[in-house]
């Protein structure tokens, strides 16, 4: 029998070394990796010519080899659409991109093409019915941008905003504290960039945290068979 192949695509630089763990976790050891970013091999320089964000701009976020983050550009839809043909090009039974942002009109001609987007909302609305949810972003910008996505949310969602990619956690808390002050009945840390550590300094709002990374990676591994 074949091996069957995982691609992972980070808008960044890969492999992403605070998220392949999750994704470990969840699919099985003898499914081969590939993991591949939209800026590999590029400069900060030439990162900045192709997708930085303009002042004003709905922009994502990510991390780089580094640690550092950076704010780009939906422009780099392109860049995106490309890296996924050619993880196909490597035999990718499937491709995870690793983004919880909405891109439009995204493909791939074989492969199963995971969007986070895509499984995270409805998934979300159906654990929490007409409960609260409160929803922590990364960027401000992305209140707005990514609204869209959560109409399947019997009510609408509060919102806080904390990056993943500070290297302390307070942010986090005061964020979901802003939640639970406003009614929040259960948290989501919408970016793959938030990992365990983020959901432990949640701990004590005694409130069930979810990981949009661990909810996706959980449904990949269902797709092998984990």
């Amino acid at each position: 029998m074949a091996t069957r192949v995982l691609g992972t695509l980070t808008i960044g630089q890969a492999p992403r070394a605070d998220v392949v763990p999750i994704i470990d976790r969840h699919v099985p050891a003898e499914v081969r990796r590939i993991h591949r970013g939209v800026l590999d091999g590029l400069t900060r320089a030439e990162i900045a010519a192709r997708y930085a964000a303009e002042p004003g701009e709905a922009a994502l976020i990510t991390r780089l080899h580094d640690g550092d983050a950076v704010e780009l550009s939906r422009r780099m839809r392109d860049g995106v659409q490309t890296a996924l043909g050619a993880l196909e090009a490597e035999g990718c039974d499937v491709i995870l991109l690793l983004c919880t942002g909405t891109f439009t009109g995204l493909e791939s001609r074989k492969a199963w093409l995971v969007e986070p987007d895509h499984i995270i909302p409805g998934v979300v609305a159906g654990l929490i019915e007409r409960r609260q949810l409160g929803i922590i972003v990364p960027i401000a910008g992305q209140i707005v941008s990514e609204a869209e996505k959560w109409r399947p949310l019997a009510r609408p969602p509060r919102f806080a905003t904390a990056s993943p990619y500070d290297a302390d956690n307070d942010a986090v808390l005061r964020a979901g504290r802003d939640l639970h002050a406003e009614g929040a009945e259960a948290i989501l840390l919408d970016c793959i960039g938030f990992t365990e550590r983020h959901r432990a300094a949640l701990n004590p709002l005694g409130l069930p945290v979810i990981l949009s990374n661990a909810v996706v990676a959980k449904a990949v591994g269902e797709l092998f068979g984990g």
